[in-house]
């Protein structure tokens, strides 16, 4: 008998699934299918903690549904579902829309070219309020409401006419054992991990995400959290929205639940303007800023490796990368200000750093990574050009400098602010704060204030240039609503 198949790629839950649910009425025995793709896991936006997460997420499936009822391959989608079809024979495969990169866009033109060679009907549902092939925004946001305000889709796993697959029995096991492992400490995936840190979201953790989401200390704990989860579909954005509107009246929550309402609304803007312009991927979005000088030869590319480790001898900067590098997470202002660093101070192609943070955000989403990551290195031509200042940032949202002494314990010693700050410490007060530049930690290796200034200039210099305004004007219509 013909069997439906559902291809789990950002989607992995159980819960508010279309592509699911359509495969239950189809009346056919559904089995569940992920594929370890080479072109995914080789990718240079791909890394081990990735890839636990994805594993994590997976076994956590692999427990609610009968043994057998999940595939997991190490190959290609098509060489997998030809596999299926032969063993089976396919009637339809089911999944949602993903806007990815292009690696993964032009796999799922070959996986459409070769279901229409096999006969096989392919059904994808939209990626939540994300539109195909949008051209303007007009309207865009009542879209997006009427989405997130829907029902949601209920499954009774209970009643599902599973095909036991004898084929995928341990194949998830088999595939992790070829995957490589994380080193650090990273949020755990899953659907059940997803409701945990929701539920303890509105149990009180969120109450003061308002006044903590800008804080890399506070936020770690007041911040939802949940963005990894969602970046990896093991919650959807529609039922997390519909479970704020459930507390919209909770007394004492108002503005915190106004603050996360609007974030969640972004994140269908900046993927839906990666779905609408995915060449910003390789190039910048405002095609002025191609020839934008930029820092080049051996003094920049060892500015970019002291920026990747950690080791760029300005504390707030440092501890922002290594917080990241254990642990796979940092809030939103603090991300911007590492691109900020990146491209302003050091003056480098937003292009040599973009993968590295990819690598490192467990919560890697292509299309907020890209809109964002161009917005912060001020190559739009439409967004607010922003430099900024990494001691600024450390007095005002870490101020006793908690923060940089947990991931800098060598400045443990230095009292506050001076700890944003260290190199202007005396040789005498290095020695009597035990600490010495250069040796336990490095001299800052740009002057803050020049670079500040050099940015400064050549940002709004090149932004009043003929094309920048021009493209900026194509820009404006394509991804802003009008009036």
């Amino acid at each position: 008998m013909p069997i439906a198949v559902v291809w789990l790629k950002r989607d992995l839950r159980l819960s508010d699934h279309a592509p699911l649910l359509e495969a239950i009425n189809s009346g056919l025995p559904v089995l569940l299918l992920y594929c370890f793709e080479p072109i995914v896991v080789n990718d240079k936006h791909t890394s081990a903690r990735h890839l636990q997460f994805i594993k994590q997420s997976l076994q956590d499936i692999e427990h609610r549904v009968p043994q057998g009822a999940l595939r997991c391959s190490l190959d290609n989608v098509t060489e997998t579902l030809t596999d299926l079809h032969q063993q089976f024979g396919i009637s339809a495969l089911y999944s949602h829309q993903e806007v990815g990169l292009n690696s993964t866009f032009e796999r799922d033109i070959e996986v459409g070219q070769w279901c229409e060679i096999q006969g096989i009907d392919w059904h994808e549902t939209p990626y939540a309020a994300v539109i195909r092939g949008l051209s303007d925004r007009q309207n865009w946001d009542k879209h997006w409401q009427k989405v997130m305000r829907a029902p949601l889709v209920n499954i009774d796993l209970s009643v599902i006419d599973w095909l036991i697959d004898d084929e995928a029995k341990g194949s998830l096991s088999r595939c992790a054992a070829s995957l490589p492992n994380a080193i650090g400490t990273f949020q755990y995936g899953g659907e059940q991990s997803a409701w945990q840190t929701l539920t303890s979201f509105f149990e009180g953790r969120g109450q003061s995400y308002a006044y903590s989401l800008s804080s890399p200390l506070l936020s770690q704990t007041h911040c939802s959290r949940l963005s990894a989860y969602l970046a990896w579909g093991n919650i959807s954005l529609r039922q997390v929205y519909q479970q704020l509107l459930q507390h919209w009246n909770t007394k004492g929550w108002r503005r915190s639940l106004a603050a996360l309402s609007s974030r969640l609304h972004w994140h269908c803007h900046f993927i839906q303007k990666f779905e609408s312009e995915s060449a910003m991927e390789f190039r910048p979005v405002n095609r002025g800023y191609i020839d934008l000088p930029r820092a080049e030869g051996v003094a920049a590319m060892l500015k970019l490796e002291a920026w990747k480790t950690g080791k760029t001898g300005i504390p707030m900067v440092d501890a922002c990368m290594r917080c990241l590098i254990h642990t796979g997470y940092i809030n939103f202002r603090m991300r911007a200000m590492l691109v900020s660093f990146l491209t302003h101070h050091l003056q480098l192609d937003w292009r040599l750093g973009v993968q590295h943070l990819a690598q490192l955000f467990l919560d890697f989403e292509p299309g907020i990574h890209y809109s964002q990551f161009q917005m912060q290195a001020g190559v739009t031509g439409i967004n607010t050009i922003r430099i900024y200042n990494p001691v600024k940032q450390g007095i005002e949202k870490d101020s006793d400098g908690e923060f940089v002494k947990k991931w800098l314990p060598e400045l443990e010693d230095i009292p506050a602010p001076l700890v944003h700050s260290p190199w202007m410490l005396s040789p005498m007060e290095q020695m009597m704060h035990q600490v010495q530049l250069g040796i336990e930690y490095p001299e800052p290796i740009v002057d803050l204030s020049q670079s500040y200034k050099a940015a400064q200039s050549l940002l709004w210099q090149w932004r009043s240039r003929p094309q920048v305004k021009q493209e900026a004007q194509r820009l404006l219509l394509r991804h802003v609503r009008q009036g």
